[in-house]
């Protein structure tokens, strides 16, 4: 016993001094096309872990998926507004990364969230923006209002996509008309329902591959987030991104350890390794948002540190609001609005 207690020790001390080793894998189930391979490389030399990712395509996919359990999955990355389901429902392993060595780098406006108080459970990953998405070559008019997506002007009907993340679209279409996050008013959902409904005829479509498909030209405008923009406009410099004055979302995407994960302790590595500040910076220069790490503003890209997309130009900040899970009893409402619109 007191041989098993020194080696545990041992093994402690070298996990604090940042040179613990360990072996074996992990599996990530993250969003498409958003963790950077040069970052996973740099883990998987360090702990001498062999990582395997898979895609999914939104946060109603990715909680479908963890629901039906056996996955195989150690790590998922769900947004903020998904997080209190995910806790509710049993389906993260309580890790406390509050307690973790890199912690001390999280700033501190995300250090404690209400979607996860204390850090009990996840760690930053990124955070953004939802706004619109504008091919001005196309359109030369007013790009920071909804209206462009849900009443497009002449020049963008027949042209226009929506990212079909219900959440972020039934906040969007709320503001545009006027009505707070959230809300239970009939009447205001009401217009949202119409709102969306009598918008769809213009849509060319609903999906989530924004970035081909603009800079290929076969969408001119599209809600997005502000990560998928700059990737647009650094291939195509005619392709804004617009934020709504009628209010537009912040959100957060976290990773989270899997209650039923087989690699726990690997995934608390990586929880700990991804706080690092030039780790976040690595991670920020492939998916293109930006991190919540302080510190991390020395080793990010040149084209990332002023850019508009990723930094919220002073005179949009007071139209940011943090999106939130609504109400059960709202979250229903939702639901019907989306299964109609999807029509």
């Amino acid at each position: 016993m007191k041989w098993k207690t020194t080696v545990a020790t041992i093994a402690a001390a070298l996990a604090s001094a940042g040179i613990a080793h360990a072996d074996g894998e992990l599996n990530i189930y993250n969003w498409g096309n958003y963790t950077s391979p040069d970052v996973i490389k740099k883990f998987e030399k360090k702990y001498n872990v062999k990582v395997t990712i898979t895609d999914y395509d939104s946060n109603d996919t990715a909680l479908a998926k963890v629901r039906q359990g056996g996955t195989g999955f150690d790590i998922a990355v769900p947004s903020q507004t998904f997080v209190p389901v995910w806790i509710k429902e049993g389906l993260l392993l309580e890790t406390d990364p509050g307690k973790m060595e890199n912690f001390k780098n999280v700033a501190p406006e995300w250090a404690n969230p209400d979607f996860d108080p204390g850090r009990k459970y996840t760690v930053p990953w990124a955070w953004g923006t939802v706004g619109i998405d504008v091919n001005t070559d196309v359109y030369k008019g007013d790009i920071n209002t909804w209206g462009v997506v849900f009443n497009p002007p002449d020049e963008l009907k027949g042209k226009v996509n929506i990212v079909p993340e219900m959440n972020d679209v039934m906040f969007a279409a709320t503001k545009y008309v006027g009505g707070k996050q959230c809300t239970d008013d009939k009447a205001i959902l009401k217009k949202v329902r119409d709102t969306l409904v009598a918008a769809k005829p213009n849509w060319i479509s609903m999906e989530y591959n924004t970035i081909d498909k603009m800079v290929a030209g076969d969408f001119k405008a599209s809600t997005d987030w502000n990560g998928s923009v700059l990737r647009q406009r650094l291939q195509n410099p005619a392709i804004h991104y617009g934020y709504p004055k009628e209010g537009y979302g912040l959100w957060s995407d976290n990773v989270a350890v899997l209650k039923e994960a087989k690699n726990v302790e690997n995934a608390k590595l990586f929880q700990n390794f991804i706080m690092d500040p030039e780790v976040a910076a690595g991670l920020s220069a492939f998916h293109r948002y930006a991190n919540a790490i302080s510190g991390s503003d020395k080793y990010m890209p040149a084209d990332m540190k002023d850019a508009p997309e990723v930094v919220i130009p002073d005179a949009v900040k007071p139209y940011g609001e943090l999106q939130v899970l609504c109400s059960p009893e709202v979250q229903e409402i939702y639901s019907k609005i989306w299964t109609e619109v999807q029509k």
